[in-house]
């Protein structure tokens, strides 16, 4: 699932590409994905896109008559992009579909009509951008921007994992919490977007083991303790370093112009079953443990 580096990384190109742009059309080839598509999504036609921001995993995208239409990816949602001159020339045996390129390339997985390229952006410039998600988890919804605080989607989230988020605030929400630190990280009411990768990896750059509790890396008077304070500097860093990479591309992800993301050529150890531990002055060995059943990477000798 993209976390939210790999979401950043997307948002990013977005912006670069189509903030100001006027949607001339929206081609919707299925009746929606996770849930139904909104049924006034095309009336999004004509209005621009003024701002895209991010909130935890969602992509919001501010249009210019005031609303906003989320966009969630899913378990291997994708944006593509393609200038005017990169769009196929229609094929004159093959039907459009509801409006847009024709399907002539129907079966494959991404492009213009493949089987999983479910919404589509036309805009007055020409230019497309492709939503495809082979697995078909993606959410799309539209709605005033005045009800976004309200949105159910949004209203439990939790703070977003970069300052003015820090270990003081962390601290006061895992006071007393018997749960275990990487269940809490992975809880989107304590922090949004950590993921699992990133959680992972940021409980091994700051030597805690993704088993303890939660409580007990908060003082009896609330206050965090050191290794509290490393772990949200880690998790900050690690966050940090992805997004500048690009994200993490394990399976489907990539970003609007078809990169990879490489971050995954730095896991410390996510994915690292059974290898050695790359810290420094360590024998240990990175072990997968299941947790809430989630995948847990660790080194039992280094993270305590």
């Amino acid at each position: 699932m993209p976390e939210l580096p790999e979401v950043e990384t997307v948002r990013r190109g977005l912006v670069d590409r189509v903030v100001g742009r006027q949607i001339a059309r929206v081609v919707v080839r299925r009746e929606g994905l996770r849930f139904s598509f909104p049924s006034d999504l095309k009336t999004i036609a004509g209005t621009a896109i003024v701002r895209i921001r991010r909130r935890a995993k969602y992509l919001l995208l501010d249009l210019s008559d005031g609303r906003v239409l989320l966009s969630h990816l899913g378990m291997s949602g994708r944006y593509t992009l393609f200038r005017a001159e990169e769009v196929p020339p229609p094929d004159p045996h093959v039907a459009p579909v509801d409006g847009g390129v024709p399907a002539s390339r129907f079966g494959e997985t991404t492009g213009f009509g493949g089987r999983h390229d479910h919404f589509e952006l036309v805009f007055s410039d020409g230019s497309h951008a492709v939503y495809t998600d082979p697995r078909r988890f993606g959410i799309l919804d539209l709605f005033a921007a005045e009800a976004e605080a309200a949105h159910p989607l949004l209203q439990h989230l939790g703070p977003e994992p970069f300052p003015p988020w820090d270990s003081e605030a962390l601290g006061r929400v895992l006071s007393g919490r018997k749960v275990s630190i990487k269940s809490a990280l992975l809880n989107q009411k304590v922090v949004v977007g950590v993921g699992n990768i990133y959680a992972c990896e940021a409980l091994h750059r700051a030597k805690i083991s993704p088993r303890r509790q939660a409580r007990t890396l908060v003082r009896k008077d609330g206050r965090p303790t050191e290794r509290l304070t490393r772990l949200v500097d880690g998790i900050q860093e690690i966050l940090a370093d992805a997004i500048d990479a690009g994200g993490s591309t394990l399976n489907d992800f990539a970003s609007v112009e078809g990169a990879a993301g490489y971050f995954s050529q730095q896991f410390a150890v996510y994915g690292r079953a059974g290898q050695p531990c790359p810290a420094a002055e360590c024998s240990g060995t990175v072990k997968r443990i299941v947790q809430s059943n989630r995948s847990s990477f660790y080194c039992p000798r280094c993270q305590r």
